[in-house]
């Protein structure tokens, strides 16, 4: 006779709130039993929980887009082609337009290129894990676990979310991924004290850490961006930090900007001084200001980064953002211990 699990006393937890709970106290936890779920269960749990993944890759061409417009240089660039059409200069502004969108489409291309062959590869990317549904074994995508799932780890497998361990059989797991130790941790049932750090919780085991020997009967208690790993993830993807390369661009923008200012102002004022008429002084700056712009930067240096990414491609780098490649080009020297761990 197979056991079914409460479908109303399930709430969402950690492996920090577990691990010092007793195995029988954590299924009671998670409405769950020794037998896994149900398929009505884990079906309903599912849609409150979403899918057990840290992140999804999908690729927005407007995402894209908005990250080749994203810069200083462009911006003083368009404000460059307004003033030329503005002191009659219809052409150089033409010019300077068919510049920046060559430039925006080359740079958009490569990423969105990039981006498409990424979300190829994570969609191809499928780990299979054996867990009891219906009180028998089956084998399921690790994305549709959710808490109170019942899994079986085994030697060389990827753990595939944070699970409570029950029974073991001599476990060990590598969890260098997330605590820099190279030295596998054991893993048993029994409780630890309330408050362990991460690396001493014994009765846990954690998403994306790997079996090296041993065996063991496990409940998932977290899954996706809920897990330990997922946290760092997403830590490690809410705000994209500006590269040297973006900054040494900007900043170079900001130099130009004051450089034009100072110019234009000082040769508009001193033809007034000089009882000049007002609106040719005021054209006459202004074609200064256009005149000391560099025009070409961004198609050369969109240039020069695609060409970067096309020789790193061949040999099989996917880079995504262009802006990476120059600082990549600067690593001299790449320090990492034993583990791998940066």
């Amino acid at each position: 006779m197979t056991a079914t699990a409460p479908e109303s006393t399930w709430s969402g937890t950690s492996a920090a709130e577990v691990a010092a709970l007793g195995p029988g106290d954590v299924l009671a936890r998670l409405g769950t039993t020794v037998d896994g779920l149900t398929s009505h269960e884990a079906l309903r749990r599912a849609g409150q929980v979403g899918s057990n993944t840290v992140r999804t890759q999908r690729t927005r061409w407007w995402v894209v887009l908005g990250r080749q417009l994203h810069s200083a240089l462009f911006l003083l660039l368009v404000v460059t082609a307004a003033l030329s059409f503005f002191v009659g200069s219809k052409s150089d502004a033409v010019i300077i337009g068919v510049i920046l969108a060559i430039s925006i489409g080359l740079g958009f291309v490569n990423e969105f290129r990039a981006e498409l062959a990424a979300e190829a590869l994570h969609t191809q990317i499928h780990h299979d894990v054996v867990v009891r549904r219906d009180g028998r074994a089956t084998s399921l995508d690790a994305r549709e676990l959710v808490p109170g799932d019942v899994v079986r780890l085994s030697m060389g497998e990827l753990v595939p979310a944070d699970v409570r361990v029950l029974t073991t059989d001599s476990l060990e797991c590598d969890e260098s991924i997330l605590t820099g130790e190279s030295v596998a941790a054991v893993k048993s049932p029994a409780p630890v004290a309330a408050g362990t750090g991460l690396a001493d919780t014994s009765s846990c085991a954690y998403m994306g850490t790997i079996v090296q020997s041993g065996s063991a009967l496990a409940v998932v208690v977290a899954t996706g961006t809920r897990t330990e790993f997922g946290r760092i993830a997403v830590g490690l993807t809410d705000r994209r930090h500006e590269t040297e390369f973006q900054k040494g661009l900007r900043e170079f923008s900001v130099l130009l900007v004051r450089v034009a200012g100072v110019l234009t102002t000082s040769i508009l004022v001193i033809n007034l001084l000089l009882h000049r008429n007002f609106l040719e002084s005021v054209l006459f700056s202004l074609a200064i200001a256009v005149g000391i712009t560099p025009q070409l930067l961004p198609a050369v240096v969109t240039t020069s980064l695609a060409a970067g990414s096309r020789r790193l491609a061949h040999k099989k780098v996917l880079v995504k953002r262009l802006v990476s490649i120059e600082d990549l080009g600067n690593i001299e020297l790449l320090l990492t211990d034993k583990t791998g761990t940066l």
